[in-house]
């Protein structure tokens, strides 16, 4: 008894995990510690997502690829809306491909934490890595969707202008508006579930309401340049328009489009930011 006493009395050493003070929005150096944990995360989802699928990698192909069919009968064919001089098919295809990755890569961070509620509960690590996985996981779709975009370049005897050189640029917007609202309606998804079911009519309006099927210069013709100015704020209407211009070389770069894009952009993934680190500490309560 006097033994057990006296072990009872001895401190037992442990951790407490406390929030930085310093106001940052994310711990590069704690993000690169985590770094195989992050691959993990990375390649289990691109492997879960295809599991035991039939054609596995191909549906990167075939989804963007079904939406460029429908979208060149209904629009290009039917409609018969301006494609700016461009063949419909590479024109809507140019456009279907930055906004899959969008689309998908928000949906897939939006649903990230309710997920993986299970981890937030037993073990730490950056909390930021979970919305971050989809991010990094749909860029392998949108490499293999891009080689058939590069085919259909060559179909059509297209070749691309020193303006592809800012293509990194454009997926940097990309990534970051994808990142931002992912974060947002990650945080919020997990605080109200709600939130899963309003993603979906939420991308569908988001997808209307880009040039996904029409010119960006089509709003200029009809509401002005000042409507046209502020639809920029929408930032995949600059990635959209930009990829047009840097891919098939028929319009000058949109920079007043890609520069309006460029501010709410980054005033998405900040905020977004900011609402994540701010709600972080509670992700385990809720789940």
């Amino acid at each position: 008894m006097k033994f057990i006493k006296k072990m009872a009395a001895k401190e037992i050493p442990y951790f407490e995990i406390k929030p930085s003070k310093s106001w940052n929005l994310f711990n590069i150096p704690e993000l690169i510690k985590y770094k195989d944990l992050m691959f993990f995360f990375v390649y289990r989802d691109i492997t879960v997502l295809y599991k035991q699928t039939v054609l596995g990698l191909l549906w990167a192909i075939l989804n963007p690829v079904i939406s460029m069919v429908i979208f060149s009968v209904i629009f290009g064919g039917l409609a018969k809306i301006a494609s700016d001089g461009i063949p419909y098919p590479i024109f809507s295809y140019t456009a279907v491909l930055p906004w899959t990755y969008f689309s998908q890569s928000m949906g897939g961070a939006t649903s990230s934490l309710v997920g993986n509620a299970h981890l937030l509960t037993k073990v730490y690590f950056p909390r930021v890595m979970i919305p971050l996985t989809p991010i990094f996981s749909k860029l392998l779709d949108f490499a293999i969707a891009f080689v058939i975009l590069i085919i259909m370049m060559l179909f059509y005897n297209i070749s691309p202008t020193l303006n592809v050189l800012f293509l990194p640029l454009l997926m940097l917007l990309m990534i970051l508006t994808s990142l931002g609202l992912g974060m947002w309606l990650s945080s919020l998804a997990i605080q109200y579930r709600d939130v899963r079911f309003a993603v979906g009519v939420i991308t569908s309006l988001l997808m209307y309401a880009a040039p996904v099927v029409f010119p960006a210069s089509l709003v200029a013709e009809k509401f002005g340049d000042t409507a046209y100015l502020l639809y920029g704020l929408y930032p995949m209407v600059g990635v959209i328009e930009g990829f047009r211009s840097s891919l098939l070389g028929f319009n000058p770069m949109p920079w007043d489009l890609i520069g309006m894009g460029s501010i709410s952009s980054l005033i998405i993934f900040i905020s977004g930011s900011i609402h994540f680190k701010k709600t972080e500490k509670i992700f385990a309560d809720v789940a």
